[in-house]
C-alpha cells in the first residue's frame, strides 16, 4: 500500500469515511490530520517519504475495518507524543482525554534505559497490555501502526528488518490470532516470513505456484462435485477454495517434520452458507459424497475456540483417496474468522452491547493483568505471555458441565488455575474421568477434570517443571516468592533474637536509633528487609546483634562472651514448619531425636547437619556460620533418612521388605538393589518417616524378616568412608 501526504490522501480518505462517520466525525479526523502534518514538519522516514505519511496509512487500515473516529483521531497523532515536543495535555486540551489517552497508549514509552533490548521490548508490552485493559482500542491502533511498518520494511537495513520480523512474528501475529484478526495474521506472517526467511519464502513460494498449475485440474473436479451435492441437497451456500499460506508450510514442515509434497497432499475447502442449522445439514452431505476420516471432524461451532472462532471442520476421503479438508461456516462466522475483535466496529448493530469477541478480548487483557500483577519482571511476563498466546487448545469440562480452554498439553493443575487462583494454589489431587490421576498427567480434549482442594495446602515448587499456562506459572512463583519472604523474615527474626541474647538484649528493645543507622549503613528499606538478608544467610546474625547493641549496657559483657556463644545464648528450636528457608542436609539427613548444628548458608538460608557430619566439622565452632540448634518437643512433619539392607537373594523379597516397612507407617521415596554375590543382594533404601524411634521401630520390624542378615543407617560419615576405601585400593 502506498500512502502520500498531499491534500488528495485525506481527501479521499475523508470521503471513505463519509460511508460510515458522521461529517463531523470525520471534521474531526481531518483536524488530527492537520495537527500530525505539523507536528511531524521537516521529518522524514527511511523510504524518504514526509512522516505523516505513515500516521495516515495506519488510519486508512483502521478505516476498512471501520473503527470509529477517536481510534482514526489516535492513528494520526500516535507517533506525535514519542516523536516531537508536544505533550499529552496538548493533545487533551485540542482533542479531549480518550484521544489523549488512546495516544499516550500507543506511544512506545521506551524512554527508560533497559539492560538488554529483550527487556525493553518486555516493558513495551507489558505498558501495552495496561494501556489495553482502559481501552481494547489501544490494541486495534498498535496492530495498524505495526501492519504499516511490516507492509514498508524493505527500505531499512537487513539488521533492522530482522529483528521487527522477529518480533512481529513471536509477539503481534499471535495476539492477532489471539484477537481472532486472521487476515492480519496471515499478513504478518507472510511479511514476517519473507523478511525473516527470504530464501525459505521464495523456494516455498515458487514451489507453491508450481504445483498450483499442476493440482488445478483436481481441484476444479472437486470443487464441482461438492456444488452439485448441495445443488442436489437444495442447501444454499458457496464453495471456495482454501489456499495454504507460505509461513503455515513452513511451519508444518519444520513442527511435523513433514516434506513439501506431504503437506500439500491435502486439498482444503470452504463452503460458507446462510445459517447454523444448514452448517450441520451440508456436514451430513459432504459425509455422504465422500467417506470421513475417523477421528478428525471437530465442532467449534458448538465449542468456539478461545479467540471466538466458529466453525465446523472435517477431512474426507476424496478421489483417489486424496485427503479434503472441508470447513464450513454462516457468513457471519466468515467475517468473525477473517475480522474477530475489529468485526465488532466492521458489522456493529449496537453501540451499546459489546459483542462476544470483545468480551472474549477484554477476558484475555484481565488475564494478562493478573499475570502482570504476579511476575517478577518484565521478562517473566513477556514468556508468560507467549505460553498464553500458542493456538493449540484442548477443552476440558468440570463435572458441572462448565467449559474452560487450555494450551495442548495442560495438566490438573493449569485447570485448577483457570477455575480460580485459590483452587490452584490449594489443590492436592485430581479426578480425570472419575478415576483418580496425578497432578502431572496432559489432558485430552473432551476429559471432565474434578480438583480435589484442601486447606491450608500451598503450591509446590515441582509443579513449575510441568505446567504450561502462563496464568499458573505466575501464580505458583508469586505464592512462592511470598512464602520465602515471610519465612525468611521470621527465621531471621528468630535467629537475630538468639544473638541478641548474647548480649542480654531483644530485637524489641533495641532502640529505633541504633536500627534505623544500621538500615542507612546497609542501604536497606525497612527492619523487615534486614530480616530477610539474615533469614537467607546473606548477613550475619551474630555481627548485626553486635552492632545494634553498640553502645547499650550489655555491650562489653557480650563481647567478653563471644567465644562461649552456645553456652549463654538460648538453643534455637527447629520445629519441622519452618518452610522453605530450613533446609535439611543431603549428605547426613538429620532426624528428629540426633543431635544436630545449624548452617547459616548464602541465599538458602539454614541447612541443618548432624553434629558428626564431616561436611562442616571446621566451621563446626564458628559462631558466624554455625548456630547451636534442637530439636523442639512438638517437632512435626516427615524426614528423609536412607538405610541399607543385607539380604538373601529369595522370590518376593523386595515386596516383603516394603510391604514390612509401609505396615509401620513409613514412606518409601527410592529403592535400589544391588547384587553383592549370587546368593546375598544390598537393598539401599529412602524413606520418610517422623523421628528416631520411629525409625527404630522401622528397623526393628525389617530386622524380623528371615531373609535379612543386616540393616544399618547410612550416614555421610561411613559413605566417604567407603569411597576412601575404594579409591585407596585402585
Amino acid at each position: 500500500m502506498r500512502s502520500l501526504p498531499d491534500k488528495g490522501s485525506i481527501n479521499s480518505l475523508s470521503a471513505g469515511l463519509l460511508s460510515y462517520l458522521a461529517k463531523e466525525q470525520v471534521n474531526s479526523v481531518r483536524r488530527a490530520y492537520f495537527y500530525a502534518e505539523q507536528a511531524h514538519d521537516g521529518q522524514y522516514r527511511h523510504s524518504g517519504d514526509p512522516y505523516v505519511s505513515h500516521p495516515l496509512a495506519v488510519a486508512l487500515i483502521l478505516s476498512e475495518m471501520h473503527m470509529d473516529h477517536q481510534s482514526l483521531m489516535a492513528a494520526m497523532l500516535h507517533d506525535v507524543i514519542e516523536d516531537t515536543g508536544i505533550t499529552k495535555t496538548a493533545i487533551k486540551n485540542q482533542f479531549g482525554n480518550t484521544v489523549a489517552d488512546l495516544v499516550d497508549g500507543v506511544s512506545k514509552l521506551n524512554k527508560i534505559t533497559f539492560s538488554s533490548r529483550a527487556e525493553a521490548q518486555a516493558e513495551n508490552f507489558q505498558k501495552m497490555a495496561m494501556a489495553m485493559a482502559k481501552d481494547l482500542r489501544v490494541i486495534m491502533v498498535k496492530i495498524a501502526d505495526r501492519l504499516h511498518n511490516m507492509r514498508t520494511l524493505g527500505v531499512l537495513n537487513a539488521i533492522k528488518r530482522r529483528r521487527i520480523a522477529r518480533e512481529t512474528l513471536d509477539i503481534y501475529a499471535p495476539i492477532a490470532n489471539r484477537l481472532g484478526m486472521n487476515n492480519v495474521r496471515i499478513e504478518f506472517e507472510e511479511l514476517g516470513f519473507a523478511a525473516l526467511y527470504p530464501m525459505r519464502a521464495k523456494r516455498i513460494s515458487a514451489e507453491v505456484k508450481k504445483i498450483r498449475g499442476n493440482r488445478k485440474e483436481i481441484v476444479s473436479q472437486i470443487q464441482t462435485s461438492l456444488e452439485a451435492c448441495l445443488e442436489r441437497e437444495l442447501l444454499p451456500g458457496r464453495t471456495i477454495g482454501r489456499e495454504k499460506h507460505l509461513y503455515s508450510i513452513y511451519e508444518k514442515m519444520r513442527s511435523k517434520r513433514k516434506s513439501f509434497s506431504e503437506i500439500m497432499d491435502v486439498y482444503a475447502f470452504r463452503i460458507i452458507v446462510d445459517r447454523v442449522d444448514t452448517c450441520y445439514r451440508v456436514l451430513g452431505a459432504v459425509h455422504s459424497l465422500y467417506k470421513p476420516v475417523p477421528g478428525r471432524f471437530k465442532d467449534y461451532i458448538a465449542i468456539p475456540k478461545a479467540n471466538g472462532y466458529q466453525s465446523l471442520h472435517t477431512t474426507l476421503f476424496g478421489m483417489h483417496g486424496v485427503p479434503i479438508e472441508i470447513q464450513i461456516r454462516t457468513e457471519e462466522m466468515e467475517a468473525m474468522a477473517n475480522n474477530g475483535i475489529a468485526s465488532h466496529w466492521l458489522y456493529k448493530s449496537s453501540d451499546d452491547l459489546p459483542s462476544n469477541a470483545q468480551i472474549r478480548a477484554r477476558e484475555w487483557v484481565n488475564g494478562l493483568l493478573e499475570m502482570q500483577k504476579h511476575a517478577g519482571n518484565s521478562l517473566e511476563f513477556i514468556e508468560n505471555v507467549k505460553i498464553d498466546l500458542f493456538p493449540d487448545e484442548i477443552y476440558i469440562f468440570t463435572p458441572k458441565g462448565q467449559i474452560f480452554e487450555l494450551p495442548t498439553g495442560s495438566t490438573a493443575v493449569d485447570f485448577a488455575y483457570a477455575i480460580h487462583t485459590d483452587v490452584g494454589n490449594s489443590c492436592v489431587a485430581c479426578r480425570i474421568s472419575r478415576r483418580l490421576a496425578p497432578l502431572s498427567e496432559p489432558l485430552q480434549s473432551g476429559q471432565t477434570v474434578e480438583i480435589i482442594t484442601a486447606p491450608g495446602t500451598q503450591p509446590n515448587p515441582a509443579w513449575l517443571s510441568f505446567v504450561i499456562t502462563g496464568k499458573a506459572r505466575s501464580n505458583i512463583r508469586h505464592y512462592l516468592k511470598n512464602q520465602k519472604f515471610s519465612e525468611s523474615i521470621a527465621l531471621g527474626k528468630r535467629l537475630l533474637n538468639k544473638a541478641l541474647a548474647n548480649f542480654e538484649n531483644h530485637i524489641d528493645s533495641v532502640p529505633k536509633s541504633n536500627v534505623d543507622s544500621l538500615l542507612q549503613q546497609f542501604n536497606l528499606q525497612s527492619l523487615d528487609q534486614l530480616l530477610e538478608e539474615i533469614g537467607l544467610g546473606n548477613r550475619m546474625a551474630y555481627m548485626i546483634a553486635q552492632r545494634l547493641s553498640a553502645g547499650s549496657h550489655s555491650n562489653s559483657k557480650g563481647l567478653e562472651n563471644r567465644n562461649s556463644t552456645k553456652e549463654t545464648a538460648n538453643t534455637f528450636a527447629i520445629l519441622g514448619s519452618e518452610g522453605m528457608v530450613m533446609n535439611y542436609a543431603k549428605c547426613c539427613h538429620p532426624i528428629p531425636g540426633d543431635p544436630i548444628v545449624g548452617h547459616i548458608s548464602s541465599g538458602r538460608g539454614m541447612v541443618i547437619h548432624t553434629e558428626d557430619c564431616i561436611n562442616i566439622a571446621e566451621i563446626q565452632d564458628n559462631p558466624d556460620k554455625c548456630v547451636s540448634v534442637t530439636w523442639d518437643p512438638n517437632v512435626e512433619g516427615e524426614f528423609s533418612v536412607e538405610f541399607r539392607v543385607e539380604l538373601e537373594n529369595q522370590r518376593g523379597i523386595i515386596a516383603t521388605l516394603a510391604t514390612t516397612i509401609t505396615g509401620v507407617e513409613a514412606n518409601i521415596e527410592k529403592i535400589s538393589t544391588v547384587e553383592r554375590d549370587a546368593r546375598f543382594s544390598i537393598v539401599n533404601l529412602s524413606l520418610n518417616i517422623r523421628n528416631r524411634v520411629h525409625l527404630a521401630r522401622v528397623m526393628r520390624r525389617v530386622r524380623l524378616i528371615k531373609a535379612v542378615s543386616k540393616v544399618t543407617r547410612v550416614k555421610s560419615r561411613k559413605v566417604r568412608k567407603v569411597i576412601k576405601t575404594q579409591l585407596g585400593s585402585h
